[in-house]
């Protein structure tokens, strides 16, 4: 769950995140389970998707046997596998904060009412198809841990490996890239000895909404926990901004 790209914006998400990591491992898991099958393959190397999937998985500390046994079910190697569909919902929270939610569901009727309730308790609003999405576009990004890291040598490795743009933010490096170049450029700067903190692809928002009342930005992070407590929820993404100030403030 990301909101603008703002490292302190995301340790925040993170760190309610690391609370439910049950959760969000059996999260992991099912994301594996349904790249498998869509690439027909326990192999990550023969899908990048897969291969993602699997390397996220591992980030988290999903143990070794968990991830394996969930790329053979997904590819039909071993049974149990459920059959998983994507879906994609947009809102509004309070604030006017515009919300995508990307789910992996075995039943979409009933997560459909699921995030409308959501939504609805929070204040805000399920939206039409397509009124939200066009104020995201999809980049990869692989954050760096920056200490000790100079940033021009980075920039030379990255750029050698498919990265456009290496955004500075205090404790980290944001490398972003095209989607499909995430797994080459985080390899490329593993080999180079830099630290990866987290690899993948996200949602950037074309404009961000400033929250800078307390209790509004208190409203919009309960939704997007809320969102994200549900099984069927694989990433929310939202263009707020809290500044270091109210996130103080939230935090005492």
């Amino acid at each position: 769950m990301a909101g603008h790209s703002k490292w302190a914006n995301i340790k925040h998400r993170k760190a309610a995140q690391d609370k439910k990591r049950g959760k969000q491992f059996a999260k992991l898991i099912r994301a594996i389970e349904s790249a498998a099958r869509e690439a027909n393959t326990s192999d990550p190397e023969m899908s990048p998707s897969l291969g993602l999937a699997v390397q996220k998985a591992k980030d988290a500390d999903v143990p070794k046997d968990n991830i394996e046994r969930a790329c053979k079910r997904g590819a039909g190697e071993l049974d149990g596998a459920a059959a998983y569909e994507t879906a994609t919902y947009e809102g509004y929270a309070p604030g006017g904060v515009a919300v995508l939610v990307d789910v992996l569901t075995d039943n979409r009727n009933r997560t459909a009412s699921d995030v409308r309730s959501a939504f609805t308790r929070a204040g805000g609003n399920l939206a039409e198809p397509g009124s939200v999405s066009f104020l995201f576009t999809r980049r990869g990004q692989v954050v760096v841990e920056a200490a000790g890291v100079e940033e021009d040598e980075l920039m030379l490795v990255g750029l050698d490996a498919g990265m456009e743009d290496l955004e500075p933010e205090g404790e980290v490096f944001t490398a972003w890239c095209e989607p499909s170049d995430v797994v080459p450029l985080r390899g490329a700067l593993e080999e180079a000895g830099y630290t990866i903190l987290e690899a993948g692809s996200t949602m950037v928002p074309a404009s961000t909404v400033p929250l800078t009342d307390k209790g509004e930005a208190a409203k919009v992070l309960r939704l997007l926990d809320a969102l994200d407590d549900n099984d069927d929820v694989q990433d929310v993404f939202a263009n707020y901004d809290i500044g270091d100030e109210v996130m103080a403030l939230m935090e005492d």
